[in-house]
């Protein structure tokens, strides 16, 4: 009588370390919303999330960066205090920064999607220019969807939705922007 064992893989490598990248990710979307402040130009805070998509989209590529997104989304709605000041549930899903986290998976796919096209995640391949247009994308993406949140959630005319929920945030967006090619450039660097 033999008691042989076989392994077996559930799921791929390569799989199990997107999922696991994904999982990284979307943790560092929960401590990025810590790093909040309100802003008196507008009902959404200041935070470091779109920061957090931007290189969710740029290390994971469209698929899985929209899944760490997603991931995050659900960790939060189902109450862990991962959104902007330590908040939780489903009920932020539907306030004032809805528009803003529900934008934020179909933003890493822009993000990821424009970087790599069908090409693989590399990002020692992406061109400055092509990095640059990506993010650019992913600022529309998630501040149109903002807009739009705020005037669903805060009755506001689309003049004054998008003053206060877009362009009151556009010169901190550039500094993220330029802080996501730094870091991802850097990483390019060292892989090199």
């Amino acid at each position: 009588m033999s008691t042989r064992t076989t392994d077996t893989e559930l799921v791929g490598d390569e799989t199990a370390a997107n999922l696991a990248r994904a999982a990284l990710f979307a943790a560092l979307l929960g401590a990025f919303a810590y790093v909040a402040f309100p802003y008196p130009l507008s009902p959404a805070p200041v935070t470091l999330q779109v920061l957090g998509v931007f290189l969710a989209g740029l290390f994971c590529g469209p698929v899985w960066g929209a899944a760490a997104c997603g991931l995050y989304l659900l960790a939060g709605a189902l109450g862990a205090p991962v959104f902007a000041l330590g908040t939780a549930g489903f009920g932020v899903l539907l306030g004032p920064t809805a528009g803003y986290l529900w934008s934020y998976p179909l933003g890493a796919a822009v993000i990821g999607g424009l970087a790599y096209g069908r090409s693989g995640v590399d990002p020692s391949r992406v061109g400055l220019v092509r990095l640059v247009v990506a993010l650019v994308a992913g600022i529309a993406v998630i501040y149109t969807c903002g807009t739009l949140g705020l005037m669903a959630t805060q009755q506001l005319g689309p003049v004054e939705a998008f003053l206060t929920g877009a362009a009151a945030f556009l010169p901190a967006e550039a500094l993220k922007a330029a802080a996501a090619v730094g870091i991802v450039r850097s990483d390019a660097l060292v892989t090199e």
